[in-house]
């Protein structure tokens, strides 16, 4: 499988590694019970289909990217480098 890095170009998803979802929201660590934090560290989902999710191109730029990728046939849709939490347009 092929990823587009927008920095460093077409590369082999080897130099990637794949970290999960990318709009998945975590609790309030000082807030949230035990078993909130018990279900976001191991009960992750796994849809079939259209998944957002966050790459980083270790073998490369060392960047985070957000990967739209189809599940069921590794079809990528989209790729774009990954903000942190606030910078998103219109934050």
């Amino acid at each position: 499988m092929l990823i587009s890095c927008p920095h460093c170009g077409a590369r082999d998803s080897q130099e990637f590694a794949y970290l999960g979802a990318a709009d998945l929201q975590r609790p309030d660590g000082l807030e949230a019970s035990l078993a909130a934090m018990t279900d976001y560290v191991y009960l992750r989902e796994n849809p079939a289909g259209r998944l957002r999710e966050l790459w980083y191109h270790r073998g490369g730029c060392g960047r985070w990217l957000v990967v739209t990728r189809d599940t069921r046939n590794h079809r990528i849709e989209a790729v774009e480098p990954a903000r942190p939490k606030g910078t998103e347009a219109g934050a």
